[in-house]
């Protein structure tokens, strides 16, 4: 009698442990009783349920990092691009995300990968490269869409790899090239109307005050002075110059 007791003890154990599961803090349980749903979610920590009758299923409510593979796309504009993505979600609602859905990763990863595909073909090369900010969104808005039926919320979606044609690359650095000549061009060209600009009215200076131009020959000439390697020959006119600026000071006073 003694040695039957023990054994149904042990059976007693047995289905107590078997009815014992641990929580963690990022997930909960969602219970199956006979097949069918239980109302109460189990929250993180030490839960029992009943051995036999009972079955749970854990779900992660962290958020999820999906990569999505690169994949040959053509654009509207006809250029064939490799483009890979990341989508970021999370499970809000754990019964639908067990329930609704056979595998929610997979599901995801297909319908974000096909929704990218559709996105960036009805966009033109130009805009794929420029206003990323613009297909992440409407990719994101899609996805959210699809996927708040199964429970699930998705955060964000990023482009995160564009890879062009060697040929397209190579005619993009050429375009590339041609404008920043087209800027340094512009840029040389407005200077040299800027100088000019500037050297016509000192020629109209000068024509109402003769004396400036002698007074600018004497600068340039010091100006040479200063390296003190130079030899200055002076022409007979400047010394007129010389006059005539000597004159003129004793006119002034």
């Amino acid at each position: 009698m003694g040695v039957l007791a023990i054994v149904l003890l042990l059976i007693i154990v047995i289905i107590v442990a078997n009815g014992v599961r641990v929580i963690n803090q990022y997930e909960r349980g969602v219970v199956f009783r006979l097949g069918r749903v239980q109302g109460n979610i189990k929250r993180p920590g030490l839960r029992l349920i009943i051995p036999i009758i009972d079955r749970m299923r854990k779900v992660n409510m962290q958020i999820v990092t999906l990569p999505v593979d690169s994949q040959k796309i053509i654009t509207k504009d006809n250029v064939s691009i490799d483009v890979a993505a990341v989508a970021y979600y999370q499970v809000t609602d754990p019964v639908k995300a067990v329930v609704e859905i056979q595998n929610v990763v997979a599901a995801i990863y297909q319908i974000a990968q096909t929704t990218v595909r559709n996105i960036v073909g009805q966009s033109s090369l130009d805009d794929v490269l420029g206003k990323t900010a613009k297909i992440n969104e409407s990719v994101k808005q899609i996805l959210d869409d699809a996927t708040a039926r199964w429970g699930v919320y998705v955060s964000s979606v990023e482009l995160k790899d564009i890879q062009l044609p060697d040929t397209m690359q190579r005619a993009m650095a050429k375009q590339a090239e041609a404008e920043r000549e087209k800027r340094a061009k512009i840029i040389a060209a407005e200077g040299e109307q800027m100088s000019a600009t500037k050297l016509g009215e000192a020629a109209d200076i000068i024509k109402d005050h003769p004396i400036a131009l002698q007074l600018r020959n004497l600068q340039v000439l010091t100006d040479i002075a200063a390296e003190k390697n130079s030899t200055i020959v002076f022409p007979a006119q400047f010394m007129d110059t010389v006059k005539s600026i000597k004159d003129f000071m004793a006119n002034e006073h």
